[in-house]
Formats: C-alpha cells, sequence, structure tokens
C-alpha cells in the first residue's frame, strides 16, 4: 500500500499539482440497541475508500472514491477541480509548515470489542433493563452500545507517510417514566446514547452500567411527581456531563477558527469571536483554564495525527480566563503565521477536513465537591443534559438538563425538581464561574456526533471537566 500511495501523489505532481495528499480509510463500526427488555437492532457497516486532495496556483482539488482501481482518475478529478478553482480563486491559500513524519500511532486497548462475543454485549444491556424495570415503575427502558475501528493512512508531497488503528467503544442506558400526564428521562453516564472513549471493550465495563441502573429507574420515576423548578436567578453546581455541552457549544464552536474567519458559516452560523481578541478578550474568571488536547488518553478527539499529518497537541486555549488560541489547520494557521494546532479532521475518506475540536477541556480546580456546595446558601445541583439551543454566534444559549437537585445553607437537601433550564451569555456565564471540582473529580466525555459542513460531517469531540459553580444563573423565564 505504502508504494501505491506514493506512486500515486507522484502521479499528481507530475500532472501538475502543486501538492497533493491521500487518506486511505478502512472502516469497521457495531451498533447494538435494546429497547423493553428486547434487542431493537444490530447493524454492522464495512467502508473503504480514499480520498485525494491537490493544490494547484493556491487553489484547492478533491475528489474520492470506494474505487481503488481507480485512484489515478480520482487523482485527475481533483486535479481538474483545482485548476477550475485557480482560476476563480480571490487569494492563494498557503499552508503552514510541518514536520515530515513517517509514523505509525495505535489507540491503547485492552481488549478488542470487536472480539468480545455479541451475546455478552446483548446480555449486559438486557440485564441493565431488568434491573431497571426491578426498580421503578417505568414507561420505557433501552439500551446501546457502539464500536468503531478505523485504519487510516495518510501521505503527502511532503514525505509524510503516516498509519494509524483507531478504536472507539461508547454505550449508555435510558429509563423513562410517565405520570400525571408527564414524561420524565434519566439516562446514565449522559445524555443522548451515553459515554464514548478511544478505548477498548474495557471502557464498557468501567461504565458499570449494572451498578448505576437502579438509581436512573427511581430518579425517572420520582421525578414524574417532582415540582417544577421555581424561575429566578440562582447560584448552580453544574455536573461533568452537562458541562461537556456547555463547554462544546460556547467555547469548542466559537473558538475554530474557519468560523472566526467567516469561511464556516453556512451549517451552524460563524463567532462572536476575532483574532484581534487574542491575548486581550476576557472569556471567563481567572479560574477558567482550558485546553485543546488531542493527546489526552481515551479522549474520543484523541489520535496520534490530524488529517494532514500534524501531530496531535495540547494547545492552551483560555489562561485564567483570557482567550489565548483558537483551533487551526494549516491553512488557517498560515493567516496567522503559526504552525497549525493539529485540529484538521475529516469524517471520513469521501470528506474534506474541517477545523474540529479535539478534546476541548476544562482544566480542574482545586475546590472539593462538599465545597461547592457549602458556598451556595440556596441554588441548584443540575445533571445531564436534556436539550440545547445557542444562537449563530454561538453567544446566547439556552440548556435543559434532566434533573436539578436543591441546594439549601450549603447543603444538598434530597429534593429533586424536573424540567430545569438555565440560560445565559457566553462570556458573562463563563466569567461568573467561582468554582471548579479537582481532579479526583474531572471526567472525561465523548461526543461521536458534532455536526459540521455542507455537506455535513459528524465529528468526534471529546470534552473533560469537573462539576463547577455558577453565580447568579437565569433558571426558567421569570413572569
Amino acid at each position: 500500500m505504502e508504494k501505491i500511495l506514493k506512486d500515486l501523489i507522484d502521479y499528481a505532481l507530475e500532472q501538475g499539482a502543486d501538492y497533493a495528499d491521500i487518506r486511505h480509510i478502512e472502516l469497521e463500526e457495531e451498533e447494538i440497541k435494546t429497547e423493553d427488555q428486547e434487542v431493537q437492532s444490530i447493524n454492522n457497516y464495512v467502508d473503504k475508500g480514499a480520498g485525494i486532495r491537490v493544490m494547484i496556483s493556491g487553489a484547492w482539488g478533491f475528489a474520492a472514491t470506494s474505487d481503488l482501481d481507480n485512484l489515478e482518475q480520482t487523482a485527475l478529478k481533483a486535479i481538474r477541480i483545482a485548476k477550475a478553482s485557480s482560476n476563480v480563486n480571490r487569494s492563494n491559500i498557503e499552508l503552514a509548515e510541518k514536520e515530515v513524519m513517517d509514523d505509525f500511532y495505535e489507540t491503547p486497548i485492552e481488549r478488542d470489542p470487536f472480539e468480545v462475543p455479541l451475546e455478552e454485549k446483548i446480555e449486559l444491556l438486557l440485564d441493565a433493563e431488568k434491573k431497571m424495570v426491578e426498580a421503578a415503575k417505568l414507561f420505557q427502558t433501552g439500551g446501546s452500545l457502539s464500536f468503531r475501528k478505523e485504519k487510516k493512512i495518510y501521505c503527502d508531497s511532503e514525505d509524510s507517510y503516516i498509519v494509524q488503528k483507531l478504536y472507539e467503544s461508547g454505550g449508555g442506558i435510558t429509563a423513562k417514566a410517565v405520570g400525571g400526564g408527564d414524561l420524565q428521562v434519566r439516562n446514565y453516564p449522559c445524555g443522548f446514547g451515553g459515554n464514548y472513549s478511544k478505548a477498548g471493550y474495557e471502557f464498557i465495563e468501567e461504565l458499570d452500567l449494572l451498578g448505576h441502573a437502579e438509581e436512573i429507574a427511581r430518579e425517572a420515576e420520582a421525578l414524574t411527581e417532582a415540582e417544577e423548578i421555581p424561575a429566578g436567578k440562582y447560584d448552580l453546581v453544574i455536573d461533568s456531563s452537562q458541562m461537556t455541552l456547555q463547554i462544546h457549544e460556547s467555547i469548542g464552536h466559537p473558538i475554530e477558527l474557519d468560523r472566526v474567519f467567516g469561511s464556516e458559516a453556512a451549517f451552524a452560523g460563524t463567532s462572536f469571536l476575532d483574532v484581534e481578541m487574542l491575548g486581550e478578550f476576557q472569556y471567563g474568571s481567572e479560574l477558567v483554564n482550558v485546553v485543546a488536547d488531542a493527546t489526552c488518553p481515551g479522549g474520543l478527539g484523541s489520535f496520534g495525527y490530524d488529517d494532514e499529518g500534524v501531530p496531535a497537541q495540547k494547545v492552551k486555549i483560555i489562561e485564567d480566563g483570557v482567550l489565548q488560541n483558537f483551533l487551526t489547520s494549516r491553512e488557517t494557521a498560515s493567516e496567522l503565521d503559526e504552525i497549525s494546532g493539529g485540529a484538521a479532521l475529516a469524517d471520513g475518506w469521501s470528506k474534506l477536513p474541517l477545523i474540529r475540536m479535539t478534546n476541548i477541556n476544562l482544566e480542574p480546580g482545586d475546590y472539593e465537591f462538599d465545597e461547592l456546595i457549602a458556598g451556595i446558601e440556596y441554588g441548584f445541583y443540575l445533571k445531564t443534559n436534556r436539550s440545547w439551543s445557542i444562537d449563530d454566534l454561538r453567544l446566547n444559549f439556552q440548556f435543559g438538563c434532566e434533573i436539578a437537585y436543591e441546594i439549601k445553607d450549603g447543603e444538598l437537601t434530597g429534593r429533586i425538581f424536573k424540567n430545569p433550564v438555565y440560560t445565559g451569555s457566553t462570556p458573562e456565564f463563563w466569567r461568573s464561574c467561582d468554582g471548579i471540582a479537582g481532579e479526583e473529580d474531572w471526567q472525561l466525555y465523548g461526543v461521536p456526533n458534532c455536526g459540521k459542513g455542507e455537506p455535513m460531517q459528524s465529528g468526534h469531540v471529546g470534552h473533560g471537566s469537573a462539576p463547577a459553580r455558577f453565580r447568579n444563573v437565569q433558571i426558567g423565564v421569570d413572569k
């Protein structure tokens, strides 16, 4: 394969390309879903293909194929597109310099999920559902497991040749209850399909779905009888799983430099940030430190190299509350006279690399969780996302959670409220952060379905956070 791909790069250069790269990808996926203690679906997916990107006179051309015996014709198609683009190009693209790499990277795993018997996976989900049903009166139960294995070969005209073998594992369980004309839901370990990691089947075992089944079942039932959370401004502690979405939407997306430049706008908007804010803009309080870390063990946004052959790295995004860097590709980094931050990734072989989040992590603070709670006279502890909305600039947001636990006189009272929804403006919200729990409470979550681009690409990204405290946040709408 190495000779085939290197010969193809040489062929593209002979046909007039100034630069060329190719990504050859073999993908295998498995997804298992159960519902009401029955197997709902078992899906297996295998895919293989190659995407070829060329540059001519500062303009891109891209073509892809699943016919690996037709790579030269695909390269010629990319060249024709690049030539046509160069005729209407307003400004020439330049690529930031990078190291020449010849390397192999593999996700560290203990147990290959594709070698685990299907019966064992199904039994786990059905046993978890059984525990939920036995623990509470429920309307519906469900569970899912998902696995992914991807072999990526990257080769370019700068003499880099990189092979990566990446594994992903994820899953979760759901309990739904109905009472008083109301439907309530509790998910574990988080909403929308569960948690995901660059890891083997050992990650599923560590989730301990059976150990948490009864708790979420009882909470789902209890929520149908709980009161609506009262509207008003309150001090909040937000758990790690909800912080995942908060970070994703109000930090991760606005720091993508293509959004800042306006070159990525159609699908999900641009950004309220601009490059003049670097080193100056007070994004959050002095406690807020955020990194883009593609080297984070187990992070869904971790890898050896991005899809431009740039090594994974840890980049400071926000330091002591001040914006320091953006997520960049080679193309966008060159406009800032910087090297790429290694954030160019594509959804498979048939798509062009875009700037994508890696693992955008809120670094731990030095509070104990109990200290966060103790610092609130009256407020709430929110867990698990249920809904979200944010404007095109990633500035004004509204997030709904599954459950709110009452805090009174610095203690959790044991009382719960349903349908908590909080709203805010991104910088105002992050500046109100006055406490972050420490490393012992820090957790990493994976988001396997981050949408961006047209046609849409689904990114696999990660977020780490400990529970954090925010002051004077609006809950609901005051009448």
